[in-house]
């Protein structure tokens, strides 16, 4: 029994166009509140049905983009925010490669070409959560000299306090 993969592209474009649109709408929301847990949710769920879709019919490259999305989304969605700076720019070219790529199926009947530069891009760390590698270090422990010279420092400070005190007291 031979598949009808006329039928599955339909479909494929059907579904892809109604959850592109509740992606949009999301990331409109996210906008105005990086914190919308409905929205950040709704983007990660999207793009999950469109990876899996995507990967039934063999459009490779479509999964592969929807899957960094919805990779990145997990994080945003771990972190309860999208990170200010660049990272809902980023989600916002996620939709519109995803829009370009369902519209050469649409146009062609073929599947789109890899987005690799896209991939790169949803796949990358956010700046503004990324820890500056000077401060995710553990400090130098200090050397036995320093050691030495920060303990003198309190014994005769704890000395002068306790000489004080024996003066204030006589």
């Amino acid at each position: 029994m031979a598949l009808d993969m006329g039928r599955f592209r339909a479909l494929f474009l059907e579904e892809a166009a109604e959850q592109l649109a509740e992606i949009s709408r999301a990331l409109l929301e996210l906008e105005k509140d990086t914190a919308s847990v409905e929205s950040i949710d709704t983007i990660f769920r999207m793009a999950h049905s469109i990876k899996s879709m995507a990967a039934s019919v063999g459009y490779d490259s479509v999964e592969q983009v929807a899957h960094a999305l919805e990779d990145r989304m997990e994080g945003i969605r771990a972190s309860g925010c999208v990170p200010p700076g660049d990272s809902l720019s980023v989600l916002f070219r996620g939709l519109d490669g995803l829009e370009q790529m369902v519209e050469v199926v649409r146009e062609t009947d073929e599947p789109p070409p890899p987005r690799p530069e896209l991939v790169e891009q949803l796949s990358a760390p956010d700046e503004a959560s990324a820890e500056p590698a000077a401060l995710s270090a553990e400090p130098e422990p200090p050397d036995a000299a320093e050691l030495d010279v920060a303990l003198v420092a309190v014994m005769n400070a704890l000395e002068a306090e306790s000489g004080a005190k024996k003066k204030l007291l006589n």
